[in-house]
């Protein structure tokens, strides 16, 4: 099978798609906050691109900025001209044949293969209000429709931001009652996709979208996605920076925690999306068509909803299986599980591997240099030793970038720019600070046990591990086993702490204790740490036994820290 893929040939043109959180019992679903975002900083002007008003390269329009605070955008520029080849002798190096820019039919929504919902006249159910849910909303009644929304959280915060909005709104559940008069329902990430509420309305004959279904249908530019396990937001951040950096102007979202469906007003058929693309997201999406599909991973995770490892692989699959042949199959092909999907793609390979095992074409490691390797064109990107984030894993992110920059036309001096420029993602390995000789890093985003493997792996000097929360359905037992192996010591928080601590003392690392709370671990951890040691939050587990989400958990981490050792 990939005997039959193409030489890599120079790109024609730039033409080729949060925090959502699963509730817990105590929170609404999709979780979270909403964030609103400012305009785009215009980029430096590059003489390679047409002229224009320096912000959008279209006069009164211009891309809302990133919404995470701590992820400003620093550059947006237009794309190269339809057509036109990049000369740069250090050219990009894409999959596939050449052919001429696509017209603007290259959006996600654009392919013709289901009706778009039109909500004008249309009364919309959604149910969950997180972000997620207020980007649906907003986008129903931009569009003429009428919304009502239904929550199983009833706290006075929520009550008060519907009351605000003027929305119709029942909350504390929801019943088959909540369908009568409406006209579809849209579904926040959070809710499963099986719901008995939601069989119910399929029954009825009700459409059942989801916020981002409903913006691969509406969107008009090409959407480049990111899925997988672990490393997902990582990738994403620095994906939409990569292709920035090549002059493209990019609108970045999705699980990230920026929905993008309220914005897609903003976007036009020269403009690129980069999301993150949760597998409960990609469930919810009738044709996930993408431009660029980069899988990163297939670990156990959400396996309580999902059922079965089977199941979830089959949901990441979605990333690349409607493509279409001029589309771009980004695959780490260090994954078993990953590999495979290159059978069950139409679009173009660009593998990716640490160790080497790439396809005719790819992006890898060679003589510690990232390389990206074509049949008879190898080109170097960067050195090994220049990339800013820590850990193997992170490595291995990094290529999956370049291999979507590669596939989207960016040049190799570009991308390595790009990379150089990247300073990782809050609540990714994320450095608080050094003090009294010891470093702290809030790695909250680490949501189940592969996530903490990858973090253990990353340091090499002595560690302090805080860990513990909300079990998805998965065992324990090895996460307790890589604890013991690497960690000096291991405080535990959480609904998992007790199980975690006894299974890490019977795995022969008796400086395992329990905290009472976030605050309790902290002073535990800088009391054990020496100097020259690390204290790591890789909790491994979710967050909403305790904390609102993973981004909730680490901040306030982070304030503990500051509060207990950084003064």
């Amino acid at each position: 099978m990939l005997d039959r893929l193409p030489l890599l040939q120079l790109l024609s043109g730039p033409h080729f798609h949060g925090g959502y959180g699963q509730p817990g019992a105590r929170h609404r679903h999709g979780g979270g906050h909403h964030r609103h975002g400012d305009g785009l900083v215009s980029a430096v002007a590059r003489p390679d691109l047409r002229s224009g008003d320096g912000v959008c390269d279209r006069a009164g329009r211009q891309l809302q900025a990133d919404r995470a605070a701590d992820l400003p955008d620093v550059t947006t520029a237009s794309p190269l001209p339809p057509g036109r080849l990049d000369r740069d002798p250090d050219r990009a190096l894409v999959l596939g044949s050449r052919h001429p820019g696509r017209a603007a039919d290259g959006g996600a929504g654009s392919a013709g293969e289901r009706e778009r919902v039109k909500p004008k006249g249309k009364r919309a159910l959604v149910i969950g209000f997180g972000r997620s849910g207020r980007a649906a909303a907003a986008y129903i009644r931009a569009q003429g429709g009428m919304v009502k929304v239904v929550d199983r959280a009833d706290t006075p915060e929520l009550r008060t931001s519907l009351q605000n909005e003027g929305l119709e709104h029942r909350l504390g559940g929801y019943s088959e009652t909540d369908l009568r008069d409406a006209d579809l329902v849209i579904v926040s990430p959070g809710v499963p996709w099986d719901l008995p509420l939601l069989e119910s309305a399929r029954k009825q004959g009700l459409p059942v979208t989801s916020e981002i279904d409903l913006f691969f249908q509406a969107c008009p530019s090409p959407i480049a996605g990111i899925t997988g396990t672990n490393g997902k937001t990582t990738t994403t951040a620095l994906t939409a920076e990569v292709l920035r950096a090549g002059g493209l102007r990019v609108m970045r979202g999705g699980n990230i925690g920026e929905p993008v469906l309220d914005r897609v007003d903003q976007l036009g058929a020269d403009d690129w999306v980069v999301l993150e693309l949760s597998s409960f997201q990609l469930e919810s999406i009738e044709h996930p068509r993408l431009r660029i599909g980069t899988v990163l991973n297939v670990t156990p995770d959400h396996l309580d909803r999902h059922r079965s490892m089977e199941r979830y692989a089959e949901i990441k699959t979605r990333a690349v299986s409607f493509m279409e042949p001029d589309d771009h199959a980004v695959l780490n092909f260090d994954d078993p599980t990953v590999r495979a999907m290159s059978l069950r793609t139409r679009g173009q390979l660009m593998s990716f591997s640490t160790a080497g095992s790439v396809a005719d074409a790819g992006v890898t490691v060679q003589s510690g240099w990232i390389v990206i390797r074509a049949r008879d064109d190898d080109r170097r990107i960067m050195p090994v030793d220049k990339v800013p984030l820590p850990g193997a894993h992170n490595l291995s992110n990094v290529l999956a970038a370049v291999g979507a920059g590669a596939s989207a036309g960016v040049t190799g001096e570009r991308m390595a720019q790009a990379v150089r420029d990247f300073k990782g993602v809050e609540h990714r390995l994320e450095l608080i600070g050094t003090f009294r000789g010891v470093r702290w890093y809030n790695d909250s985003k680490a949501t189940n046990p592969d996530s903490t493997y990858k973090a253990l792996d990353a340091f090499t000097e002595p560690l302090v591990l805080i860990a513990g929360g909300r079990n998805k359905g998965l065992d324990v037992a090895p996460l307790a086993k890589a604890i013991a192996r690497r960690a000096t010591a291991l405080i535990a928080i959480g609904e998992t702490a007790d199980e975690l601590v006894q299974l890490a003392r019977k795995e022969g690392l008796s400086a395992s204790v329990l905290a009472t709370d976030l605050a309790d671990a902290v002073r535990r951890a800088a009391a054990t740490a020496t100097p020259g040691s690390v204290v790591l939050l890789s909790p491994g587990f979710t967050s909403f036994d305790m904390f609102r989400d993973y981004e909730d958990r680490g901040r306030r981490f982070k304030a503990a820290v500051m509060a207990e050792v950084g003064a």
